[in-house]
């Protein structure tokens, strides 16, 4: 017995040490793993006060969203009721959901101004989980995050949430939501189901891409790119701010968009990342003896050197030398630079990637321009909705056009189609056309004008004159002679205003090439005779400028009528104003005078914004008060950066 007495103790010493000494090692595994997960923790944190301090300078976008937890007048602010604050988190996140993902502050004004939630803790925990308890229970929303974090001694509430396929996604009284552009619209959840058999092709570029890394990329372009922007962050941090790459807590994981953004060899990650010219001396494509190719050039990059290196390569294409009859060489714009540069960004942007197989590639007729990108349009746009211009978007490549955007090489989603069509019309050009078929969409400018033969030689004959697209469309009116009505004008101008259509007789008139065939008298004696009204008579016509000379019929008259027939001409020898293309979003006047100085003495500067929406429409027109000083600017075009961006310059003898 005392053996085995002694044999058990001999057992029992070792084991009761193996436990204390598992029992010490477990203590501070538990202890390094709270250090471990509290430094994290305030990782994660610092790194969400860094996200939050972008969003607070970018703003609001379709991407990103305030909410203030306040209501009442500025000197009386009080806590916004609890429920209200809920459904706007599930309405904003449902949208956010329904359409390309996005992220949400609560407790920040439409402003940007941080003002905070003043709830007790127990209200803020019922705000933190509206994403699960304001949500329709068959819809829950996919991988959201929520936060709350203190910012400037102020807490406030992050939302974060990705795009998503899987439901269409519901509010928990059942209305569909979907993010457009500054706005969370209702939208019938048909056309969300609809949309979504593109999924393949929506979710190509945000696809992980487990075989890459941080330096597949070309780090000096994303670090100017964020100089440019004036974002001090890392290049990493960057690509995480515009959702083309994520930190899974050991390293930076790349999705494609990252890869067709900013790779270093792009072909490595996908075979037609590519733009290819093609110049027909034809308005046909032939083959075989016929072949009739004229230029052929093919360039591969990443998308963000892809847009300027192919607009590079076909800008020159856009005009053409002719020897005219004044004995001079002229270059003549066949198609408007803006119009073409959209379109071509446009396909960068929006073609369909996971056709691996094919590029983007532009044809040159004689008659035309034509963009084909693989890839037909969304099933929830259809080719109406585009001729009706009304702005619609879906993007297929959500990643690739948030980056575009928060760059700066896209603006308003919808917008670009709106462009085009504004462009056209505005330099007097058929509309576009555009073709959805064959897995390709297709965009093609025509160099006709939307006159006749006759109308635009007739034209040809006040070409010399500054006019705007209301007085050629008078002056058309008038063609080879005819006479034309009030009625006429009001109807084929489009005016609605008495007030414009007075300004336009008048202008027409002070320049001598318009004038009454009939007396006001005639008028009034030919609508009672014919009992029709008096703005029916066509009683209006036309006169071609050097045909007002010979109006003068006595000696006694002729000084008071050449007085009267003056018509001011452009002097092409000392005209110097020059026209600005592809100017940052976010200029000034005065910033582009202080730039253009550098030239000469600015007399003037206009840029062009959209009626509508306000927004700088990417040109300017600056005036120099001297012609050589103009000269200069043009000179300089290939060496003039404006805030980071290439900027084009030209003559310009036409005014906005």
């Amino acid at each position: 017995m005392r053996k085995k007495s002694r044999k058990n103790k001999r057992f029992r010493q070792p084991l009761e040490k193996h436990l204390e000494r598992n029992f010490v090692r477990c203590f501070f595994m538990g202890i390094f793993a709270k250090i471990r997960s509290d430094f994290i923790m305030e990782l994660e944190i610092l790194r969400l006060k860094e996200r939050i301090e972008i969003a607070l300078e970018l703003g609001e976008s379709h991407y990103r969203e305030f909410k203030s937890g306040l209501k009442g007048t500025p000197d009386n602010k009080t806590n916004r009721d609890i429920k209200d604050v809920c459904d706007d988190i599930a309405r904003t996140l449902v949208a956010f959901a329904n359409a390309d993902g996005g992220e949400l502050l609560v407790g920040v004004e439409d402003s940007g101004i941080v003002s905070g939630l003043n709830y007790k803790e127990e209200k803020l925990e019922i705000l933190l989980n509206a994403p699960k308890n304001n949500i329709h229970k068959d819809t829950p929303l996919p991988n959201y995050k929520s936060k709350i974090i203190e910012y400037e001694s102020k807490k406030i509430l992050y939302f974060s949430i990705p795009k998503g396929n899987r439901y269409v996604y519901l509010t928990s009284d059942g209305r569909c939501i979907q993010r457009r552009d500054l706005e969370s619209v209702p939208i019938s959840v048909e056309e969300i189901l609809f949309s979504r058999e593109e999924i393949v092709s929506r979710e190509y570029d945000r696809q992980f891409v487990d075989n890459a890394n941080i330096n597949d990329l070309d780090i000096d372009l994303i670090t100017k790119i964020t100089n440019q922007l004036s974002i001090k962050i890392s290049p990493e941090k960057f690509l995480q701010h515009i959702d083309v790459a994520e930190f899974d807590g050991n390293k930076l994981k790349l999705k494609k968009a990252a890869l067709l953004l900013f790779a270093k060899k792009p072909t490595k990650w996908h075979p037609r990342l590519q733009v290819r010219i093609i110049k027909v001396a034809d308005t046909t494509l032939k083959s075989g003896e016929d072949f009739n190719v004229i230029y052929d050039e093919e360039i591969s990059d990443n998308i963000m050197n892809l847009i300027e290196s192919s607009w590079d390569s076909l800008r020159p294409h856009l005009t053409e030398t002719k020897f005219s009859k004044e004995a001079i060489f002229k270059t003549q714009i066949l198609y408007p630079e803006l119009a073409c540069r959209e379109a071509l960004i446009n396909a960068i942007a929006h073609r369909d990637y996971s056709i691996e197989g094919r590029g983007i590639e532009v044809y040159i007729y004689t008659d035309r321009l034509e963009i084909q990108s693989p890839g037909e349009l969304l099933s929830s746009i259809n080719l109406k909705d585009i001729q009706s211009e009304k702005g619609v978007h879906q993007s297929r490549n959500s990643n690739i056009s948030k980056g575009l955007r928060e760059i700066g090489f896209m603006r308003e989603l919808g917008e670009g189609i709106r462009r085009i069509y504004d462009l056209m019309r505005n330099n007097d050009l058929q509309p576009p056309n555009f073709n959805s078929n064959n897995k390709t969409f297709t965009v093609q400018l025509f160099q006709k004008y939307v006159y006749t033969k006759d109308e635009k030689l007739w034209l040809d004959n006040f070409s010399h004159l500054s006019l705007s697209r209301e007085q050629k469309t008078i002056i058309r009116l008038g063609t080879n002679g005819r006479l034309f009505s009030a009625d006429d004008i009001w109807e084929t101008v489009g005016i609605v205003d008495t007030d414009k259509y007075r300004q336009l007789i008048e202008s027409l008139t002070e320049l001598g090439i318009m004038k009454r065939k009939l007396t006001r008298n005639e008028s009034y004696s030919l609508a009672k005779k014919t009992k029709t009204s008096k703005k029916a008579i066509k009683q209006f016509e036309i006169i071609v400028p050097f045909e007002i000379k010979t109006e003068i019929k006595t000696e006694e008259k002729t000084e008071e009528i050449t007085e009267k027939s003056k018509i001011p001409l452009l002097d092409d020898s000392s005209y110097s104003k020059i026209f600005v293309t592809n100017i940052p979003y976010k200029i000034n006047e005065n910033e582009l005078t202080d730039f253009f100085s550098q030239f000469g003495n600015v007399v003037s500067v206009k840029i062009p914004r959209d009626y509508k929406t306000k927004y700088i429409r990417g040109f300017a027109y600056v005036e120099f008060d001297k012609l050589s000083e103009a000269e200069e600017a043009v000179k300089h075009s290939s060496k003039c950066d404006l805030k980071g961006r290439k900027i084009y310059i030209q003559h310009s003898k036409y005014d906005i």
